[in-house]
């Protein structure tokens, strides 16, 4: 028990570092042939935020494990929502100023309810992976045309455009992209197979592996970006990341067992882990939006968003 700890602690620091570098490189050489730092970051950053979601849910999808692989796509944005927003608020209140933002949550909620559409008769059929595929695509190529119309002044620009690498030779930029291609797989491989020891020997079921376990440890990156974006007054960025994330682990994470492995799941996933997806969701759009300016997400939201992660975690062990 104590290797596959080792094997999944040292899985997810080398898929959490092959997806930085992944999305490093991609964003070096984007900037290079001349694409804009905002259609970057919400593109390629905002994609590469959810890469060891989108690899972990696939390996886990090959692997006959799709239960595993959803639990994954929802508990990540349960995470997301509850622990990295909820500790990333306490730290320090977010203040909600970008337009572009404004835009991205009325998404992410249509997309959560078609997500909870989808699993509401316990199966993923291929051709609601497709639709979900096909839809990433879309969102994708929406995010990169809103990128076009942003607002100068907007302050998500500004700190979107700190983040993006700069002066990176395009040789390396290519290597780092390559070298992500090829640890993200490998290193995801080796953690949902450890992650599948630990949870059997204290009896979890797939969906709770991917919901705890695998959810957690993907989120981390997250979580570190989001403290660290608040810590520099990036408020936007840490919340954009999380957002985007969000949708893209919707389409792309929950995509892959419906492409790879359809089939009944777990009847808890759409009667229990969608739905508090959902509300969590919900909760996280009443705190953010203000059709009359700026809206700051406080402490004692905060403190709520966390303690419905907590709450929900005794409810999946109770």
């Amino acid at each position: 028990m104590i290797l596959q700890v080792a094997i999944f602690l040292a899985g997810l620091a080398v898929l959490s570092w092959s997806a930085d570098k992944f999305v490093y490189g991609a964003s070096a050489l984007a900037r290079n042939i001349g694409i804009s730092p905002m259609m970057i970051g919400l593109t390629i950053v905002a994609m590469g935020s959810s890469a060891p979601e989108i690899v972990v849910s696939a390996v886990a999808s090959i692997n006959g494990n799709p239960n595993t692989a959803v639990g994954n796509a929802l508990g990540s944005n349960i995470t997301n929502i509850g622990l990295v927003l909820g500790i990333t608020a306490l730290i320090k209140p977010l203040l909600v100023s970008s337009t572009t933002l404004k835009r991205e949550f009325p998404l992410l909620l249509v997309i959560n309810l078609i997500a909870v559409y989808f699993l509401y008769d316990g199966e993923l059929s291929s051709l609601e992976g497709i639709i979900l595929i096909l839809l990433f695509i879309f969102v994708l190529a929406g995010m990169a045309w809103i990128s076009l119309l942003v607002d100068k002044g907007d302050p998500l620009m500004n700190e979107t455009s700190d983040e993006i690498p700069n002066a990176v030779e395009t040789s390396h930029a290519v290597l780092w992209i390559g070298l992500g291609l090829v640890l993200l797989p490998v290193s995801a491989q080796f953690m949902v197979d450890s992650a599948v020891h630990i949870a059997r020997y204290f009896g979890m079921s797939d969906l709770v592996i991917g919901l705890t376990i695998i959810a957690l440890g993907t989120s981390l990156p997250e979580l570190a970006a989001s403290v660290a974006g608040v810590l520099k007054g990036e408020d936007d960025l840490a919340l954009g990341n999380v957002i985007g994330s969000n949708i893209f682990n919707l389409l792309a994470v929950l995509g892959m067992p419906g492409l790879i492995a359809p089939g009944i799941l777990d009847e808890n996933a759409a009667h229990r882990d969608a739905l508090v997806m959902l509300g969590l969701t919900l909760l996280l759009l009443v705190f953010s939006f203000n059709f009359r300016g700026t809206r700051r997400i406080n402490r004692v939201e905060a403190a709520l968003l966390a303690g419905c992660y907590l709450g929900y975690q005794y409810w999946l062990f109770a």
